[in-house]
């Protein structure tokens, strides 16, 4: 049996690759790529969209399109980087910077640099829009930071070696890293606060209001979600599986207020409570939830951090976790055996 060939896939106007073919696979799952990405492999004769290759084709159905040229996207103002999604249940990404390149990251999320990358701290996000204002738009921006419940500094990683570097960043728990080209997206995503990882250097991360209070004062993410605005590529982390929905216009969809990781602006965002007393009270879901009305597109997580944390507290001995669930007939005899009393 011969060897699994080694794919190359073109996003934001640069090839990734090589991966697997169980990488393309995951990379639809969790939406980082589409039927309409173009990907390379040794023996095709042409870059061709997903949804005619065999491999990939149960995930969509047939289509008109045929093999095209690698595109380019001409006239983008935010850096225009490469990056490679690593890993499965515990991800990182390596962005792959030319002479002059730069990305910004959230603080702490750091993994590993090579020598030619130099890194420096910011006010605010570093975007055109904010320098070209001077002082007050670098304190104006780091301000908006401050509101959605982060630093006032981002930190900046730039190429100032002779050749590409490499900077890479990784995810705070379990779950996925997404690359989404804002380009694509109508050069704008809204996000919960915590779940933004870096981006091209240029890309600005600002703050969006919910225009209904009842989505503030309820929803669980707090009034102002991280607003990413403009033409580059973005990174963000959601726990456990992560799940794209399209929705159409007035389509509806209702999920738990933790579940929501971001969604496009046409996207209308409002808080609903259950309904019943007894269900709120007693249902072990929360009293409210998000409703989502199309058109647009939503990306949902399965394990948001709030609901590991939660577990994890509740397990702890110092909570009257521990043993509570083991159902031991020794009590704390049982504990002192296996080592859990101290």
């Amino acid at each position: 049996m011969g060897a699994s060939p080694q794919w190359y896939m073109a996003i934001g106007g640069h090839k990734v690759g090589p991966v697997g073919e169980a990488e393309i696979h995951a990379n639809l799952r969790n939406g980082s790529i589409d039927a309409e990405t173009l990907v390379f492999a040794g023996g095709m004769a042409n870059w061709t969209p997903l949804k005619l290759v065999p491999q990939f084709q149960a995930y969509f159905g047939g289509g008109p399109s045929g093999p095209v040229g690698i595109p380019t996207i001409p006239g983008r103002t935010a850096h225009d980087i490469e990056f490679d999604i690593k890993g499965a249940e515990m991800q990182y990404v390596e962005v792959v910077l030319d002479p002059g390149e730069a990305v910004v990251a959230e603080a702490g999320v750091l993994m590993y640099m090579t020598s030619g990358i130099e890194m420096d701290t910011i006010f605010g996000d570093g975007s055109a829009a904010a320098q070209q204002a001077g002082l007050m738009g670098a304190l104006l921006s780091a301000g908006k930071r401050v509101l959605t419940g982060e630093g006032l500094f981002m930190t900046v990683f730039t190429n100032r070696g002779g050749g590409k570097e490499r900077v890479a960043f990784a995810a705070p728990y379990p779950g996925k890293v997404l690359a989404l080209d804002l380009r694509t997206l109508g050069g704008q995503l809204i996000c919960q606060k915590d779940s933004f990882v870096c981006a091209a250097r240029g890309v600005s991360v600002g703050i969006a209001f919910q225009k209904k209070i009842g989505a503030g004062l309820f929803g669980g993410e707090g009034f102002i979600m991280q607003k990413l605005e403009g033409d580059g590529l973005v990174f963000v982390h959601s726990g456990g599986t992560i799940h794209t929905m399209e929705l159409g216009p007035g389509q509806t969809l209702r999920v738990d207020t933790g579940c929501l990781v971001a969604l496009t602006p046409t996207v209308s965002y409002d808080i609903q409570f259950v309904g019943k007393v007894k269900t709120a009270l007693f249902g072990g879901e929360g009293i409210f939830f998000a409703t989502l009305t199309g058109p647009g597109k939503v990306w949902l997580q399965s394990l948001p951090f709030s609901r590991l944390a939660d577990r994890i507290y509740k397990a702890a001995p110092a909570a009257g976790g521990g043993r509570r669930e083991e159902g031991s007939i020794l009590g704390g005899l049982g504990g002192l055996l296996d080592g859990d009393n101290r």
